[in-house]
């Protein structure tokens, strides 16, 4: 049984899923393993060169930067367990110390977190745990699960913020967000083949539809999205914001609209909303996936965030490898033509930035993307997820 979940979780995290639908642009086998020959050498030693630096910060108790926030410690286990040189490997001592720390974190009530932001550690922490394909660890998994699926606002259909997931803070009322219910909708998604198991009891599940309608409210899409913020302007068409009425994360202590000035889609906010549509059962094909792709393709760089210049970086880069890697997706067309190979130049922009000592880092605090263990791990997790998803 834990092999298939596991098979799940690392076929769509990684890109090897398919979603019911053919490839976009799909490479024949062959082609495709003699193209990516060179480079995915290349990838595999940047990996191993992250891993190695995550190895040498962690702390004597077994976590990651900050004791805290357990997902900081989530995502440099993960990296190692999504490592496509450690597949089938004992697991070392230092990782072992990794998930002694995430579980010893889980609180009563299923959360795992240590300081705030309770729905964001435990999400991410419940990835890591299913990566390890580990019987014992079914229980804390589906606490965790039981735990995002209490999280999610039941207010009237009217009101923006229902059926979505915030940080997990004790607010009044609750403020969802787009990034916290994507990673919360990733955590149930891909655990819910062990949540349908039934040796374990029956499991409490999400209410998708609302879930749905929040990701809409988050979108610039007149068609589906009635909130009277909704941009007319064609170059944010398709784009999603931070959450309904608000373009980022700075003002997550309102709870009102920020009327002042209207959101703006980004690009690792579109990535996020993109993939949540798919972890809700929305065909790739809808026009919803569709203008959220267009979006990204008009708005593509690897230099800046689409309209967070440099803030976000490499949470955008996690966020573009995972997503396209999920959906089979091999080039995007941009808005003057040019076809581009996102994996390759994904990679080699990646590899080109890395640092001697296997760590990469943003010149930009926000949201922590100073903070090398962090960058790092979105690092090499977003050149697993592209490694993975090459066609063979």
């Amino acid at each position: 049984m834990f092999k298939s979940v596991l098979s799940l979780t690392l076929a769509a995290a990684l890109g090897t899923a398919s979603f019911g639908q053919t490839t976009l642009t799909a490479i024949p086998g062959e082609a495709a393993a003699a193209k990516y020959a060179s480079i995915s050498q290349e990838i595999l030693r940047a990996i191993e060169k992250g891993n190695e630096y995550l190895k040498s910060k962690q702390n004597p108790e077994g976590y990651w930067a900050q004791p805290s926030y357990p997902a900081l410690t989530a995502l440099a286990v993960t990296a190692y367990m999504r490592d496509p040189a450690n597949q089938g490997k004992p697991v070392p001592e230092y990782i072992r110390k990794g998930y002694d720390f995430i579980l010893k974190s889980q609180k009563e009530d299923g959360s795992i977190f240590n300081r705030g932001m309770s729905s964001y550690n435990t999400a991410v922490c419940m990835m890591a745990l299913l990566a390890a394909n580990k019987e014992e660890y079914a229980p804390a998994i589906l606490k965790g699960r039981a735990y995002l699926i209490k999280q999610q606002n039941h207010f009237a259909p009217d009101n923006p913020y229902n059926g979505g997931i915030g940080y997990g803070d004790k607010q009044a009322p609750p403020i969802a967000d787009l990034s916290n219910t994507s990673l919360a909708l990733e955590a149930i998604y891909y655990s819910q083949k062990l949540a349908k198991d039934g040796k374990y009891g029956e499991q409490p599940d999400l209410d998708w539809n609302a879930a749905t309608e929040f990701i809409n409210r988050c979108q610039q899409n007149p068609a589906v999205n009635k909130e009277p913020w909704v941009s007319n302007d064609k170059s944010q068409l398709g784009g999603f914001v931070y959450r309904p009425g608000v373009s980022s994360a700075r003002d997550k202590k309102s709870a009102a609209f920020d009327k002042a000035e209207p959101p703006k889609a980004y690009g690792s906010m579109t990535y996020a909303g993109m993939q949540s549509l798919i972890y809700a059962n929305v065909d790739k094909n809808d026009p919803r996936v569709k203008l959220a792709l267009k979006w990204l393709e008009n708005s593509y760089s690897l230099d800046e965030n689409p309209g967070m210049g440099v803030q976000g970086l490499y949470y955008y880069y996690q966020a573009m490898s995972k997503a396209l890697s999920a959906m089979g997706i091999d080039t995007l067309t941009l808005e003057n033509g040019r076809k581009v190979d996102w994996r390759d130049e994904l990679a080699n922009k990646l590899i080109s930035i890395q640092k001697s000592d296997g760590s990469w880092v943003n010149t930009n605090n926000r949201w922590w993307e100073a903070d090398p263990v962090l960058v790092t791990s979105y690092c090499v997790l977003a050149l697993e997820q592209l490694y993975h998803s090459i066609p063979r």
